[in-house]
């Protein structure tokens, strides 16, 4: 997993509520294997008309997405997070989260960020009027704010998810942190008892 420190960059004003994981990533596209090449596929409903904001190249490279309440309802897919990933977002700001869309975006490296509506309408507002204006999300500082430093805002985190997210450890290195201990638990141990080789 890759660590999350801070995230600079263009945003994406997806101004919807209850976005679905179906919708950010479709369930036909599930049987693949990979962890990679799911962007093509996000929004793929959506990208269909032309007006949709994806489609839109003054938001081309974002790593910021915004949306409303909600976000990655519906099925349990950590897909939809691949797929984000695939578009080149890094960080979600939005009202709220889906509980098990929240927790798939921290397993897999995805800043979720929630921020009061009133802040959100802001940022909706700036996003459409300057296209080309960035945020800056930082999570050591855990604070939201515009590139010029004329905005910001701040946003709790779990400790323990930000220790995780900011050093880019997932399940698996967190178990290899202890592998020194398992290898001197593991010599100690009487030769009748089983091991791990």
């Amino acid at each position: 997993m890759r660590a999350v420190t801070t995230v600079r960059g263009k945003a994406i004003p997806l101004d919807r509520s209850n976005v679905d994981t179906d919708q950010i990533i479709p369930a036909r596209y599930l049987k693949r294997i990979e962890r990679t090449g799911y962007g093509p596929f996000a929004f793929e409903a959506w990208r269909k008309d032309p007006s949709f904001v994806l489609n839109d190249q003054r938001y081309a490279g974002a790593p910021i997405l915004l949306a409303r309440q909600n976000f990655g309802c519906g099925s349990s897919r950590e897909h939809a997070v691949w797929a984000l990933d695939g578009i080149g977002v890094t960080a979600v700001v939005a009202s709220s989260f889906a509980d098990i869309f929240k927790s798939n975006c921290f397993q897999g490296g995805l800043l979720t960020v929630e921020l009061p509506d009133e802040d959100l309408d802001y940022l909706f507002a700036r996003a459409v009027e300057q296209p080309a204006s960035e945020l800056v999300v930082d999570l050591a500082s855990q604070t939201v704010c515009t590139a010029d430093g004329a905005w910001e805002r701040h946003f709790d985190i779990d400790p323990f998810r930000k220790y995780r997210l900011l050093r880019g450890l997932d399940d698996i290195a967190m178990t290899m942190a202890y592998e020194p201990d398992v290898t001197a638990f593991e010599a100690e141990r009487p030769a009748f008892l089983p091991t791990t080789r």
